[in-house]
């Protein structure tokens, strides 16, 4: 009797054990999967890595993950373990609805003990037969079909439901992970079209408009010469050679100011890192004040914001002559305002007859309309310029919420 009870109580305490290390090491795949989530930037390479963990845990054969491709009908491979090379191949990539993976993404639940004979038929491949069972566990986010994990079980195996139920939460949350990643692409996407847009204008307000006009002089200097008027002739091949020289100028500008991004740290830290090394390149010493540290802009807007300062420093650098500079961040009422103030010649004196400035001055005007404000420029009392910035910070705040 004592033995018996003896044996009984070695048994049931092995059992406790074998319970206790599952339990570590399901909170331990827990634990690595929220902290991979938010460290891991390669959200294929999570996936195929959480592969072995559920093998592992599960007591699978082999396994596969599968996320769901951009025509939303079908699933690719993106890992797998313990599957042949041939298998691999036949089954790079599935139809949305097949089989196990397809019953258990439209009835998101996990599809457990089912046979892999529907496997067999799609693959025809030996492999599938033997008596395997195969897991369906899906992935999806918010009711979004995200992709869907295989284990391969070993004939006469099943899935504990206790690990079934851990599957589910990791497949919760790395279905947040892809979606994560989807939408990150599709801001990338966003982000490089207007890019491309921007420098589009660029190019169009400051070399199209000079080309037009070079375009127009040479036909003022074929006519000219038609006439065998050589003064005048001579007078507009200094003024092609002039504008060359300012398209030439205006392009090597443009050049530098897409190669010199935004920080993607924001705004504040872009504008600090210019007013670092502005007085090594311009000689000019520039003091930023920043009284509204806790303005919530959106991307766009804080890109405009600071290409606008990008420019209006640019013209400091370039016109003004001045030897000191302020830029300043303040927030009056529901308004953002952005000041450059330098103590250079006055915006009268330097922009006389400066075609490179007015391009400039334009630009600056045409991006404030994009934040639905405005770009006053004026001359100061006693000497020097201000370009004052004036737009809703909550305009940003309504787009993004509409």
């Amino acid at each position: 009797m004592n033995r018996s009870s003896g044996q009984h109580r070695s048994v049931k305490t092995a059992q406790q054990s074998g319970q206790g290390s599952y339990k570590i090491q399901s909170l331990s795949a827990l634990s690595e999967i929220t902290t991979s989530l938010s460290t891991e930037s390669d959200v294929e390479a999570l996936l195929e890595r959480f592969l072995t963990t559920m093998i592992r845990l599960a007591g699978a054969a082999a396994g596969a993950v599968r996320v769901l491709t951009d025509d939303g009908a079908h699933m690719r491979l993106v890992g797998a373990v313990g599957l042949p090379p041939d298998v691999l191949e036949r089954e790079r990539i599935v139809a949305l609805g097949c089989g196990v993976c397809g019953e258990a993404l439209r009835d998101n639940r996990i599809g457990l003990d089912k046979e892999t004979k529907i496997c067999a038929e799609h693959s025809s491949d030996a492999y599938f037969g033997h008596g395997r069972r195969v897991v369906a566990v899906p992935m999806q986010y918010k009711g979004k079909v995200m992709g869907v994990y295989n284990l391969f079980m070993p004939s006469g195996k099943n899935v504990p439901e206790d690990v079934a139920l851990l599957f589910r939460s990791i497949s919760e949350h790395l279905g947040m992970a892809l979606e994560n990643a989807r939408l990150t692409r599709e801001n990338l996407r966003i982000t490089l079209m207007n890019e491309r847009q921007m420098m589009a204008n660029e190019v169009h307000d400051s070399l199209a408009q000079m080309l037009a006009y070079m375009k127009m002089r040479l036909a003022l200097l074929q006519g000219s010469m038609e006439k065998d008027d050589e003064s005048l002739s001579l007078k507009y091949v200094g003024d092609l050679s002039q504008a060359l020289d300012d398209a030439y100028s205006s392009l090597r500008e443009l050049l530098a100011h897409f190669r010199n991004r935004m920080d993607p740290l924001g705004l504040v830290h872009a504008l600090q890192e210019i007013v670092r090394g502005y007085h090594d390149k311009t000689g000019i010493e520039l003091e930023f004040i920043n009284q509204a540290p806790d303005l919530n802009l959106t991307v766009d807007q804080e890109v405009q914001v600071f290409r606008i300062v990008q420019e209006a420093l640019a013209n400091v650098n370039k016109h003004s002559k001045a030897q000191h500079a302020h830029l300043t961040m303040e927030r009056q009422e529901d308004r953002c305002i952005v000041t450059v103030e330098d103590d250079g010649a006055g915006i009268a004196e330097r922009g006389r007859g400066d075609k490179d400035m007015h391009f400039g001055l334009n630009i600056m005007r045409e991006r404030a309309q994009s934040l639905h404000g405005t770009v006053e420029i004026e001359r100061l009392p006693e000497r020097g310029t201000r370009v004052r910035l004036s737009f809703p910070e909550t305009m940003g705040r309504k787009e993004v919420a509409a």
